[in-house]
């Protein structure tokens, strides 16, 4: 029997996906599902957006486009920079592809060969390893557990950068624990990195959805010099409302970027006009709408976290961005609900969704298995309810 790459027996299928897949079934089925799963922003971006692509489809050229991405979008994002106070960058310096994550998967590709080390703090988003194996690349996890507030200490990165690791992932805001990296925290592992000559891969997509005035902190602008082996990656999905735009952005040293290009003209090879413009209109235009669901979270943020604080034995760092909250959920590890005992998190998120209709990530999915992700883009009519149930669910158990 003929058989499948060798590698395809590492490719595993989105944990996340399938729990909103579950999700999805049971509420086709009648059932009357809140879901707190997918990392969905769940608003849409401004009309100046829709009209962009109206106007670029009335004057559709049918042809080809660059495999770098057009120059408007290159300018766009480039201002998006500056904007972020990222400046030093030009046209050589960035590159498109088909959302964050087919962006990732590119440089990944493009840095990492079989068996070379990557570096991955943990809790990390499930893409980063899956994307890891199917190279052959080796994950080190650094487990940054809630006793840390989910965060990289400078004495763990120092540590781990004594094997000379070909590169690090590095996620700030953070997916899945909406923890946020200061500018002194950020300062401080960037003097670490300066020492190292390892490749730094910089997943930024949640830099626009910060809280409490923090403000957006970033390696590159805390040490400059570590731009020759940064690469920074943003998107238009999380900010602007637009995940099934499928438009990612990266933001590299020029040979790094041009590597990024050549693989692009062997597969996708270019954006179609109608979400290039969708993305140049996004980026350029008025920024009030993306403003205005910063405000927005940073509110159901408060309100889950209130919840949490409810229920005894969940503990719960707080975020300070993002769309997510990550919660300890041990303390319900050996206990049972409606006669079914709870062993670990996938057994808390299955009986939390059979009986009370609410659909999370088991935080396994993200190395943490004693947490559970919850993402609170639900309307927002629907946050208060699916809270109650949380609190309930846990009030029940025995």
């Amino acid at each position: 029997m003929l058989k499948l790459a060798e590698r395809m027996g590492r490719a595993k299928a989105s944990a996340i996906m399938v729990v909103a897949e579950k999700a999805r079934k049971l509420k086709a089925e009648g059932r009357d599902i809140i879901s707190f799963s997918i990392g969905v922003p769940n608003f849409l971006p401004g009309e100046h957006v829709y009209a962009a692509a109206r106007e670029s489809l009335a004057k559709d050229s049918g042809s080809y486009g660059s495999n770098r991405g057009s120059e408007a979008l290159l300018d766009a994002f480039l201002k998006h920079l500056r904007d972020g106070g990222l400046e030093g960058y030009e046209r050589a310096n960035v590159v498109a592809g088909v959302g964050a994550k087919h962006v990732l998967f590119n440089v990944m590709y493009a840095l990492l060969d079989e068996g070379d080390e990557l570096l991955i703090p943990t809790p990390y988003w499930t893409s980063y390893a899956d994307i890891a194996d199917i190279l052959g690349a080796r994950s080190t996890l650094l487990y940054c557990g809630p006793e840390q507030n989910y965060k990289l200490t400078p004495q763990q990165l120092r540590d781990a950068l004594k094997s000379k690791p070909k590169a690090l992932l590095f996620n700030n805001p953070s997916n899945p624990t909406g923890m946020v990296y200061d500018h002194a925290e950020v300062r401080a592992l960037a003097d670490v990195l300066v020492e190292s000559e390892t490749w730094i891969i910089s997943d930024d997509i949640y830099n626009r959805m910060i809280f409490d005035g923090l403000g957006y902190a970033h390696l590159v602008k805390a040490r400059p010099e570590l731009r020759d082996r940064c690469i920074l990656l943003d998107s238009i999905s999380k900010t602007y409302g637009m995940p099934g735009w499928r438009v990612g952005m990266a933001a590299a040293p020029a040979a790094v970027a041009q590597a990024l290009v050549n693989l692009n003209s062997n597969h996708i090879t270019n954006l179609p006009e109608v979400v290039t413009a969708a993305a140049v209109a996004a980026f350029n235009g008025p920024q009030d709408v993306p403003e205005q669901k910063n405000r927005e979270f940073q509110h159901k943020r408060d309100q889950v976290m209130a919840a949490l604080a409810q229920i005894p034995g969940v503990r719960c760092p707080k975020p300070a961005g993002a769309f997510y909250v990550f919660p300890d959920v041990s303390c319900a590890f050996g206990k049972s609900h409606a006669g079914k005992r709870i062993g670990n998190d996938v057994d808390f998120c299955n009986a939390l969704l059979e009986a009370k209709g609410v659909a999370c990530v088991p935080g396994s999915a993200f190395g943490e298995p004693r947490a559970i992700r919850i993402s609170y883009t639900c309307p927002t009519a629907q946050l208060p309810d699916g809270l109650k149930r949380i609190q309930d669910f846990f009030g029940e158990l025995a």
